[in-house]
C-alpha cells in the first residue's frame, strides 16, 4: 500500500499542476479523499496494480467534479472567488465550469464508447501512461492512442465552451 500511495500522491500532484493556481483541493487530499471513496466500495475487486490505478481514476474524476460543483454552487450562493488576471497561468488551466462541462461531456461518451471514456479517466483524470491504460483495459498501446485522440476529438466537439489547452 505504500508503494501505491506514493504513485497515487505523484499522479494526483501532476494533475493539480493542470488545476489553477487558487485550487483548494491539493494533491494529498485528493489522494486521502479518492483512496477512502475507494475502500469505501464494497465490491472494489482490486486485482491488479493497473487495476487498481484505473479504479483510482475514476474516483478522483468524481472527487475533482464534486469539488467543482462545489465551487460552483458556492459562487451562485453569493461567495466572492477571487479573480487572477494572470494570462498564462488561466490559459491552460481548467475552471471548475470546464471540469463539469468536461464531465458532462465525457458521461455522454460513456454511453456512446464506454472504452473510449475509460481511456480518458486513466490517462486525463488518472495521470497513467497510455501503457499502464492498456494493460489495465487489456488492450494494445496503440488502440489506447487511437481511442484518446478520437475521444479528445469528441469531447471537443461536445462541449459546449471551446476547453482551452487543458485537454491536449
Amino acid at each position: 500500500m505504500a508503494l501505491m500511495y506514493r504513485d497515487l500522491h505523484a499522479r494526483a500532484r501532476h494533475y493539480m499542476q493542470r488545476e489553477r493556481r487558487d485550487h483548494t483541493l491539493q494533491p494529498t487530499a485528493l489522494v486521502h479523499e479518492a483512496f477512502l471513496r475507494l475502500m469505501r466500495q464494497p465490491d472494489a475487486d482490486l486485482r491488479s496494480r493497473a487495476h487498481f490505478l484505473a479504479m483510482a481514476s475514476i474516483v478522483m474524476r468524481r472527487v475533482l467534479v464534486d469539488h467543482a460543483r462545489e465551487r460552483a454552487a458556492a459562487k451562485r450562493t453569493g461567495g466572492k472567488a477571487r479573480v487572477e488576471l494572470h494570462e498564462g497561468v488561466a490559459a491552460q488551466q481548467p475552471r471548475g465550469e470546464e471540469m463539469l462541462a468536461l464531465d458532462e461531456a465525457l458521461t455522454r461518451l460513456a454511453v456512446c464508447d464506454a472504452r473510449q471514456a475509460r481511456v480518458v479517466e486513466m490517462l486525463f483524470f488518472g495521470g497513467m501512461t497510455e501503457e499502464e491504460a492498456a494493460e489495465s483495459l487489456g488492450i494494445s498501446s496503440r488502440t489506447v492512442k487511437r481511442d484518446w485522440r478520437s475521444a479528445r476529438a469528441w469531447l471537443h466537439a461536445q462541449m459546449s465552451e471551446p476547453p482551452r489547452e487543458f485537454l491536449r
